[in-house]
């Protein structure tokens, strides 16, 4: 009786690809529990708190799937390992943005602000006429995040993204104009 023939072993990136292909939601626990301790250590070790262990690894996280998932990843490690080194580069970037844009104090001239109670209704309705003059596709993206808490895998495709990544940039470049446009308003008010 012929022995059938076995089929070569898997790579590593292979197998990956087939745990999150089959269950995602295992797969993606098992790296957590495996790596996540890796990179908070190393995060905490350079001067970075809990959460931003946390979204470092959640950005590595995204870059491994989308790899493996559009099957371009390569291990040439462990899993854990890779992430760890995305984690490693993600965390040195971020130091790199938050020593050229440093955490700013607030100004004495505001800072009675933070102990007078807010009036409920104004700031509310402010930010919303700000969110209706960033126009329909950060209106639609940052609304359907925030508001609809949507998950930015369905975002990216009602917004016909190519990636979950590319809706997380654009979802984070609208905060940010958003936070600009807030930020002008309140300097001007505080100004008169």
């Amino acid at each position: 009786m012929a022995a059938l023939p076995s089929s070569p072993p898997l790579s590593p990136a292979a197998t990956l690809c087939q745990d999150l292909l089959a269950d995602r939601e295992r797969a993606l626990a098992q790296l957590y529990r495996r790596a996540f301790p890796l990179v908070r250590r190393h995060v905490c070790q350079q001067g970075g708190s809990a959460q931003d262990a946390q979204d470092v690894f959640q950005d590595a996280l995204v870059v491994l799937y989308e790899q493996a998932v559009g099957g371009t990843l390569v291990l040439t490690a462990s899993a854990s390992t890779y992430l760890l080194g995305i984690g490693r580069h993600l965390w040195h970037h971020e130091q790199r943005r938050r020593a050229r844009h440093p955490h700013e104090a607030l100004p004495d001239t505001l800072a009675h602000l933070a102990t007078e109670p807010p009036t409920p209704a104004e700031p509310a309705v402010a930010v919303l006429d700000h969110v209706e003059q960033l126009g329909e596709k950060c209106k639609s993206i940052l609304l359907a995040f925030y508001y609809f808490q949507q998950p930015l895998a369905q975002i990216a495709e009602t917004h016909h993204y190519r990636s979950v990544r590319s809706a997380t940039v654009q979802k984070f470049k609208c905060l940010e104009r958003l936070r600009h446009s807030v930020r002008q308003a309140l300097t001007l008010t505080t100004a008169d």
